[in-house]
C-alpha cells in the first residue's frame, strides 16, 4: 500500500520511509507540494502523510489542494503543536494531527486506523438503535449526530467514537477498551490516536453550543458525562 510522505528534510524523509518499510508501505516521497502532486497523479497513494513547513511551501496549502482532488486519509505530522495550528488542520479536511517528535508504534497505529475500513472494526457503524442523551442524538441507521436538532458533521471513526461513549455515558471507559473496540486493535503505545480523536470531538460539539461533556481522564480513559446534560 503506496504512502505519500511530504517533508522537506532529508533526515526526516529517511526516518519516515525506513518505518512505513518496515510496516509492509510503500513510501512515495516528496521534498515540496508541486513534488508532491506530480506523485500524487501518477501513484494514486492510499494515504498521505504532510508536513506544515516545507521550506517557502505551505503544507497547508498542500493539503487543501489534495483534499479537493481526493478523499484519501490525509495525516498532518509536524512541530507546529499550537491549537490554531491542528484546528485549521482539521477544517482543511485532515484526518489527523500527529505532532513531532512522534512514536513509531503509534504513528504506524494511526496510519492503520485510517486505512482501516468500517468493516473492519469491531464496533460496527449501523450497530444497534438511536441513541440520544438530552440534546444530543447519534442515528446509526442514517449516520447522523445531531444536537438540539441541528446535525453535527463528524467523521466516521469520530462516529463510532460517539456511539460507544454514548452506548457507556457516565461511565469512564477505558483507552484500551476504546482502541479494542473502536478501532480494533491493541496496543498500549497509540493511546494518542484517542486522545486526538476525543479533542476533534469535543471541539465540534462545544461549536455547536454543546457542554463539555466528553472529559479525558489522564491515564486512565474518557468519560461522557451524562450528569452535564441535566437542566
Amino acid at each position: 500500500m503506496k504512502i505519500l510522505v511530504v517533508d522537506d528534510d532529508p533526515v526526516v524523509q529517511e526516518l519516515l520511509a525506513v518505518v512505513l518499510e518496515k510496516d509492509g508501505f510503500e513510501p512515495l516521497v516528496a521534498a515540496d507540494p508541486p513534488t508532491a502532486l506530480g506523485i500524487f497523479a501518477r501513484e494514486l497513494p492510499s494515504l498521505a502523510l504532510l508536513d506544515v513547513n516545507l521550506g517557502s511551501w505551505s503544507g497547508f496549502d498542500l493539503l487543501r489542494d489534495l483534499r479537493r482532488r481526493s478523499s484519501i486519509p490525509i495525516i498532518m505530522l509536524t512541530v507546529r503543536a499550537a491549537e490554531e495550528d491542528v484546528l485549521r488542520g482539521f477544517n482543511l479536511g485532515a484526518n489527523d494531527y500527529v505532532t513531532k517528535p512522534f512514536r513509531y508504534r503509534e504513528l504506524i497505529a494511526r496510519i492503520r486506523a485510517q486505512l482501516r475500513g468500517p468493516d473492519d472494526q469491531a464496533w460496527q457503524i449501523g450497530q444497534g438503535g438511536p441513541l440520544e442523551v438530552a440534546s444530543l442524538r447519534l442515528d446509526p441507521l442514517s449516520h447522523t449526530v445531531r444536537q438540539q436538532g441541528h446535525e453535527i458533521h463528524v467523521t466516521p471513526i469520530e462516529f463510532r467514537l460517539l456511539q460507544y461513549l454514548m452506548s457507556h455515558a457516565g461511565r469512564v471507559v477505558p483507552t484500551r477498551i476504546l482502541l479494542k473496540q473502536v478501532w480494533g486493535y491493541e496496543d498500549s503505545e497509540a493511546s494518542g490516536v484517542v486522545r486526538a480523536t476525543v479533542y476533534r470531538l469535543r471541539q465540534k460539539l462545544e461549536a455547536a453550543n454543546g457542554p463539555q461533556i466528553l472529559r479525558t481522564v489522564p491515564s486512565v480513559g474518557v468519560l461522557l458525562d451524562a450528569g452535564e446534560w441535566s437542566d
